[in-house]
């Protein structure tokens, strides 16, 4: 059973930074693909960064790229995200994703190809 625990969220003001934990029971990291997902009110979830196992190249999206970035501790069994430099539109839930295993190419980006989901955190930017 793969479990996904994540924590972190909350408010902070524009400019100002958050990090993200997503605790995971059941896999090795390096076995699976993990993500890091957004969902805002009224739109589609989106990705944010993905990685194809855990220690592999990260790929994130335009929008975060050079202000967001993944890490792992494979020690806990858990993956990060720091957020610096938030921005209001970067208010969302927050969703870590696992894959059953590896995703490579285009499946890594898309929601369907991942099993297991956190039950997601609130991040809310004030400006």
């Amino acid at each position: 059973q793969v479990q996904l625990v994540e924590s972190g969220g909350g408010t902070v003001q524009a400019g100002g930074s958050l990090r993200l934990s997503c605790a995971v029971s059941g896999r090795i990291l390096s076995d699976i693909a993990m993500g890091w997902f957004r969902q805002a009110p009224g739109k589609e979830r989106e990705c944010v960064v993905v990685v194809s196992w855990v220690g592999s190249n990260a790929y994130y999206a335009d929008s975060v790229k050079g202000r967001f970035a993944i890490s792992s501790d494979n020690a806990k069994n858990t993956v990060y995200l720091q957020m610096n430099s938030l921005k209001p539109e970067d208010t969302a839930v927050y969703y870590c994703a696992a894959g059953r295993g590896r995703l490579y190419g285009s499946t890594r980006y898309r929601t369907e190809y991942y099993d297991y989901w956190g039950q997601g955190t609130q991040v809310t930017v004030s400006s």
